[in-house]
């Protein structure tokens, strides 16, 4: 079986890079998404939803140099179980977690570069083949 979630929207705080214990890079970092509409009252409405992405090895080195809060990117990966709790206030709350596979930068001077997980990097205008480039027009939605 496989899974696939694409995710189009603005990290939430800087990147933070550890070690697994086998010596890996890990980066972390959380993403929001955005829906907006208008209901049937004819007020605007908008719905936040965040994610928490990590990305591994030469990814994750990667976007721990060129990703920072706010920045807006493309993550295509595998979502994991979600971890659900109950907060302060008894809401019941779930925690969405990422496991990033590519990441397009698609804001600043990022804007067009992806990094695959395995890839070697090629932040100076190479592209190994298979690899899309482009902006927000490169979005397959």
């Amino acid at each position: 079986m496989y899974q696939q979630i694409t995710l189009v929207g603005n990290l939430g705080n800087d990147p933070e890079l550890r070690h697994a214990p086998s010596g890996d890079p890990v980066t972390s970092f959380s993403v929001a998404t955005s829906r907006r509409w208008t209901g049937a009252d004819g007020q605007r409405q908008e719905k936040t939803v965040w994610f928490r992405v990590s990305a591994w090895q030469r990814l994750a080195e990667t976007c721990n140099q060129y990703l920072a809060k706010g920045r807006r990117v493309m993550v295509v990966g595998e979502l994991d179980e979600p971890h659900v709790w109950t907060d302060d206030s008894g809401n019941a709350r779930a925690s969405l977690k990422v496991r990033a596979r590519t990441v397009q930068f698609l804001s600043s001077r990022d804007e067009g570069n992806v990094m695959s997980e395995g890839q070697a990097g090629y932040m100076n205008g190479q592209q190994p083949s298979g690899v899309e480039s482009g902006g927000a027009e490169g979005i397959p939605f």
